[in-house]
């Protein structure tokens, strides 16, 4: 089945809101190919399927647990999906070791999603996600020092 460029936005604006501000495994199912590759996992990582729901419910909403996506803009040609958007929420839970700070974070993304058969087959992605976490995090005792390759990177 073919999809058009206006279906195509309309799947990576639910995997948005369904995957990442919900986390629901079965939209997680539903939106991503078995075989789907995240270039933008860390070296040495998964980055298969599990690379989805290891950094979205393991890292960013267990330590964002209100987050909410506001897509800013989507490209769409042919198969790809490009898409600028923001992710806020407030620090409540742990994140990659540092304790709840209670801070409003703002983090700046752009995705490009290749989609077949109406799923994500091809991940890439850019995001700001430690500096903004630093910049909101400044004043306190712990800091985020990861080398480029544990850097996740959060799908679109």
């Amino acid at each position: 089945m073919s999809y058009t460029t206006e279906q195509n936005k309309a799947i990576v604006s639910r995997f948005n809101h369904e995957c990442i501000e919900q986390g629901l495994a079965t939209s997680f199912e539903e939106l991503l190919a078995g075989d789907v590759v995240n270039h933008s996992a860390p070296a040495g990582r998964p980055n298969g399927k599990e690379s989805f729901s290891a950094f979205l419910n393991g890292v960013l909403r267990k330590g964002f647990p209100d987050c909410k996506v506001e897509i800013l803009e989507q490209v769409a040609e042919g198969d790809f999906v490009t898409t600028r958007k923001k992710i806020t929420g407030t620090h409540t839970g742990e994140i990659m070791g540092i304790a709840p700070t209670n801070r409003f974070v703002e983090i700046q993304v752009i995705d490009m999603i290749r989609l077949e058969d109406g799923k994500y087959k091809e991940h890439w992605g850019q995001t700001d996600f430690l500096k903004s976490f630093e910049l909101y995090n400044a004043g306190s005792q712990t800091s985020l020092s990861c080398p480029r390759s544990s850097i996740p990177c959060l799908p679109a």
